[in-house]
């Protein structure tokens, strides 16, 4: 492990070789300023993250904080578990400022930054939320169609919206529209996953005007507008009709940007291969994956793939391997992952001939511990028991058992009497009962918790925003404030083309 100066690092960077940038904070912190293609692996998840994100051991990492000193702890675990070329940024983000290069607020920032790329470079058409309300008021023939994930679409949507996440959209428009005179309005909380799922149609072919609602349901809010909350209108599930019209389609997208087919045992071998760092993903919808999938590819739905690509990439110059059942929802990711980060794409013919693994992924952590738990029931039963729920501070917020104290792994405070941890990934639970003396964790967490019938409480303000270190606060999830970090998420987002161009470390559309 060796210190290197932010000249270093930016030379390692345009070299384009093998290369990652992960930042030991957490994922709140990591969005108030760090590299453009940092990854955020904070040290209180630092055992469940990253193997995932860093597949091969000799790849040169390096570990960023702001100065804190989370960097050095970082590098020293990735050592201790045989990775061989890590080093510490000197100074952190601090440093790197000082000495003039860019430094970028806010998260997914790659992805961000490549949906306002693409709509400059392929001119999208948008509409203004007045515009849509006047198509609206005229009766058009039209759909409008929502693009993030069903869990955000159920807290608001443009009224009279259907749920279609951006990965599902190519795949799924000939059902959804089988007329080309039918207008489609695309339509995120923002702007850049408008973007892109409307441009994904247009890259597909789609014949119908196509195009993508200007700041979505915060710029629907802000001119006045209502939005719809607690609907879950969505797609039909299962395989489209119009499927081998996707597959069309999606292979011409797919081939223009270089993405190349392989079987699944070409793949394994790939995988198995130690030149080359290799990331394996499945790209379908989460109950998909959940019934059967490649034995150890981690689930990336599409659309979130490439608008939130750190999640699942961190080495720069690594070879992507792409699943799904019968190939267009791999074709058309992989081919904006080809424009986006010029990684070397490769799309599985045959994904689900072979042996499948079912349920969620399971991270290869060797370090967690299997401590003692207790059942729902007995806990509630019991008197004096401290409950830390170590859930993401927006999930405490929205449900926790009633007195449990929220917290972050690492970061949890003196506590009296008897210890309980809970959290959705029991893995985080049991990781962080072990740093408490005779802690134990609940058995299945809050799930459980509510599964047996027991109270569960919920309170907007706690943690109050200025606490809310592993999350970046969006502006739907402040408690004052609101309409002004709406203007100023949108406003951040536009500008970011600008800010990429000063940066230079990033090369869109140069595949």
């Amino acid at each position: 492990m060796s210190s290197i100066a932010p000249a270093t690092l930016k030379a390692w960077i345009s070299a384009g070789s093998e290369l990652a940038i992960l930042d030991a904070r957490e994922e709140g912190e990591f969005g108030h300023g760090h590299l453009f293609w940092a990854v955020p692996c904070p040290l209180s998840k630092k055992e469940l993250r990253a193997r995932a994100l860093l597949p091969r051991k000799a790849t040169r990492v390096v570990c960023v904080d702001g100065g804190e000193g989370h960097a050095g702890k970082l590098a020293s675990y990735l050592t201790s578990i045989g990775y061989s070329d890590v080093h510490v940024l000197e100074g952190g983000t601090p440093a790197w400022a000082a000495v003039g290069y860019v430094v970028f607020t806010g998260v997914h920032v790659p992805s961000k930054a490549f949906g306002e790329w693409a709509e400059h470079h392929y001119g999208t058409e948008s509409v203004d939320p007045a515009e849509l309300q006047a198509m609206k008021e005229a009766d058009l023939d039209m759909v409008i169609l929502d693009s993030r994930p069903m869990d955000e679409f159920v807290k608001m949507t443009i009224p009279g919206a259907v749920n279609v996440p951006g990965g599902e959209l190519a795949y799924r428009i000939g059902d959804l529209v089988p007329k080309p005179e039918t207008t489609i309005v695309i339509n995120c909380a923002g702007r850049t996953r408008s973007i892109m799922g409307a441009e994904s149609l247009r890259r597909a072919g789609v014949p119908n005007r196509i195009v993508a609602l200007r700041n979505g349901t915060m710029g629907w809010e802000l001119a006045g507008f209502q939005c719809e909350r607690g609907v879950t209108r969505s797609y039909a599930p299962g395989t489209p009709a119009s499927a081998a019209l996707a597959l069309q389609r999606a292979s011409a997208f797919a081939a223009a940007n270089g993405v190349k087919l392989i079987s699944r045992k070409a793949a394994e071998a790939m995988l198995a291969e130690e030149g080359q760092s290799t990331y394996g993903l499945d790209v379908r919808a989460a109950e998909e994956y959940a019934a059967g999938h490649i034995p150890g590819f981690r689930h990336a739905p599409g659309g979130q793939l490439v608008q939130a690509t750190d999640q699942w990439i961190a080495v720069r110059g690594a070879r992507v391997i792409l699943a799904d059942d019968d190939t267009v929802r791999a074709r058309m990711s992989g081919a904006w992952l080809r424009q986006m980060g010029a990684w070397e794409v490769f799309v599985i013919e045959d994904a689900l001939k072979g042996p499948l693994e079912t349920g969620p992924w399971k991270p290869v952590a060797p370090e967690v511990p299997q401590l003692p738990t207790v059942t729902p029931e007995a806990l509630a039963a019991e008197k004096g028991v401290t409950v830390v729920n170590l859930a993401l501070s927006m999930h405490h917020r929205a449900g926790h058992i009633p007195g449990s104290i929220w917290a972050v792994r690492g970061r949890i405070p003196p506590l009296p009497g008897p210890v309980v941890v809970t959290s959705p990934d029991p893995w985080l639970a049991h990781l962080g009962a072990a740093d408490i003396p005779g802690a134990r964790v609940l058995e299945g967490g809050l799930a459980a918790w509510r599964q047996a019938g027991l109270p569960v409480a919920s309170d907007r303000t706690t943690p109050p925003d200025e606490a809310c270190v592993d999350w970046y606060l969006r502006p739907y999830d402040r408690n004052s404030g609101i309409e002004a970090a709406m203007h100023a998420y949108l406003s951040w987002e536009i500008d970011l083309v600008h800010e990429v161009a000063r940066d230079g470390d990033a090369r869109f559309g140069a595949w």
